[in-house]
């Protein structure tokens, strides 16, 4: 019930106004709502100071490379004047001029205005042990051969080196056949080389007579840096070695005794006849101690009685640091499978030169390395214009190294002395002048002492005939390989094979009919089948899936990049 004298509202419109006034009508959203207003973050009044921003490197500790920068290595000077500040610097070019002086290098003379004086410069250089430890200061004084003239003061200049595969193949029968591998250096070896020719040289920076200071150097003796210094050296120990009954290879310069320049690695049957060889050497030439096999020509060599595993572990962190890559991200494989590469690929590189310092040092990684073969291959092909993808490619290579920095070849003691290959080639695989990439590795046993990565010469008109040439490339190094063997006295109990995974090449092999479609290549057809009918090797077909080369040819995806790699032989070096 309503009260009487209330008021009821009646539904007219001043009732409805008066009903609005007492209840406003509820807003409603919009259809797009504008975003919520996010406060700013309060003002940060620390400035945050990063080891990044500072330029300060934390060493990664999985590598013990460190200990070679420690500040105990002195910089290497690049002027005299700088190195005369260091006394390890100065006791170093004294150790110098005494070999000089030992050798009788040279006399004064008073200059004539006839002679063409060469300048010469001192080079420092820090030696370290494989370890990474600071061995030795070392003071080089150097000739400057590029001013000497053709006929007046050099005639030959050529001198001949060991070639990798000899050294991996002698080593590979010494572990094999369990004999002691000694190495040694000889003490400034090129001081000890007679020179046949009349050449004259400015006197030591630092070191220049008193009583004559305008005469200059007529030298007896050869000097680093001259044209004709390396073969002065290996005139004077061939000599030697042939006056002690050693015979000139004709499949290398040594067998036996391996001579690259100064360093030397001896091997054989008897300890007693090594030790005599090394007592001679003694006797002539003044040399380091010998010691066992450990580390040569940037080789680190770690011998157990499971065999013997060579890798460039200290190379790799030297190149590492050389390019600041230490604290890179590793990659698994060292090429991208996409895109391919080209000539016109990226920008131009405004200093090449870094470049191809880069290439010409993975090189010399290929003699234990052999899982970077095409990487480099194709690399080398734009030294003369390298653009900024080419450089991205180079650093990938180093990214992989990081990854993999005591990787190299194991040399068992149980190994068999059977001799084989595998040929392969990328038909067409070069975009840009569609030539082929012929590969191949040759197998002591099991283990690999012989490979190539290179472009085939013209245009392969087929995949035959591109995997026919290789095949032919392939039969030239076992060649060599198998005349090597038998001055070394090893007889191989089958003939070599060459395994290609091309049907119609293999058939073309075994077939003694000449094919009109490939008399272009008349000469490496009847140079293969001429070995193949004489007995001396055969050729075999193989499943792809089964082609050990093919990590040679070309970039392959990292599951089957990764089991080739450990089917060629490259591996960790073994816990000691």
């Amino acid at each position: 019930e309503i009260p009487p004298g209330t008021n009821v509202p009646s539904s007219s419109s001043s009732g409805s106004s008066s009903a609005a006034a007492a209840h406003p009508p509820i807003p409603q959203p919009p259809e797009n709502p504008p975003p919520p207003e996010i406060p700013p973050p309060p003002a940060n009044l620390h400035q945050m100071t990063t080891r990044r921003k500072n330029l300060i490197t934390k060493p990664n500790p999985k590598y013990n490379y460190s200990a070679a920068l420690s500040r105990s290595v002195p910089a290497e000077p690049r002027t005299l004047n700088q190195a005369l500040q260091d006394n390890r610097w100065r006791n170093a070019m004294s150790t110098e001029i005494d070999a000089f002086a030992v050798n009788r290098t040279f006399d004064l003379v008073p200059r004539q205005p006839h002679f063409n004086v060469v300048g010469c410069r001192w080079i420092y250089t820090n030696k370290f042990f494989s370890s990474g430890e600071h061995n030795r200061c070392k003071a080089r004084l150097v000739a400057k051969g590029y001013s000497q003239q053709p006929g007046q003061d050099y005639t030959d200049t050529y001198s001949p080196v060991i070639k990798a595969t000899t050294i991996r193949t002698v080593l590979d029968i010494a572990v094999s056949r369990s004999w002691p591998i000694q190495q040694l250096d000889v003490n400034n070896a090129f001081l000890q080389g007679t020179l046949n020719d009349e050449v004259y040289m400015e006197q030591p920076p630092g070191f220049v007579d008193s009583d004559h200071p305008s005469y200059v150097c007529r030298l007896n003796k050869a000097v680093y840096g001259l044209k004709q210094a390396p073969r002065a050296w290996y005139t004077e120990l061939s000599n030697f070695l042939l006056s002690l009954g050693f015979l000139n290879s004709l499949g290398t310069h040594f067998i036996y005794l391996l001579v690259y320049v100064d360093d030397i690695l001896i091997t054989g049957s008897t300890k007693d006849g090594i030790k005599r060889i090394l007592q001679l050497l003694a006797d002539r030439f003044s040399i380091k101690d010998p010691e066992d096999l450990n580390y040569f020509l940037g080789l680190e060599a770690h011998r157990t009685s499971a065999g013997l595993h060579l890798s460039q572990r200290k190379y790799v962190l030297d190149l590492l640091h050389r390019y600041d890559m230490t604290n890179s991200k590793p990659v698994s494989t060292p090429m991208a499978t996409s895109p391919k590469l080209t000539l016109t690929t990226g920008k131009a590189l405004s200093d090449p030169k870094v470049y191809r310092q880069l290439v010409g040092s993975l090189q010399y990684l290929q003699f234990t390395r052999l899982d970077i073969a095409f990487a480099v291959n194709k690399l080398s092909q734009f030294m003369h214009c390298p653009t900024e993808e080419h450089w991205q490619t180079a650093k990938r290579i180093l990214r992989y190294l990081a990854g993999t920095p005591s990787h190299g070849i194991f040399f068992s003691s149980k190994n068999d002395l059977t001799l084989h290959a595998y040929s392969d080639a990328d038909w067409a695989g070069d975009s840009h002048d569609y030539t082929s990439t012929n590969a191949y590795i040759v197998f002591l046993g099991n283990h690999p002492i012989s490979w190539t990565s290179k472009k085939l010469k013209g245009v392969a008109r087929s995949s035959t005939e591109a995997e026919y040439r290789a095949v032919a490339n392939t039969v030239a190094e076992l060649r060599w390989i198998c005349n090597l063997l038998t001055e070394i006295g090893i007889d191989l109990p089958t003939p070599p094979t060459v395994y290609c995974d091309n049907v119609g090449a293999t058939f073309l092999c075994a077939n003694p009919v000449f094919h009109s479609r490939m008399k272009h290549i008349a000469l490496d057809y009847h140079f293969v089948r001429g070995h193949i009918q004489e007995g001396a090797l055969r050729v075999a077909h193989v499943h792809t899936q089964d082609q050990l080369a093919d990590v040679l040819t070309k970039p392959l995806p990292r599951a089957h990049f990764l089991h080739l790699r450990n089917k060629i032989g490259v591996s960790p070096a073994p816990p000691s």
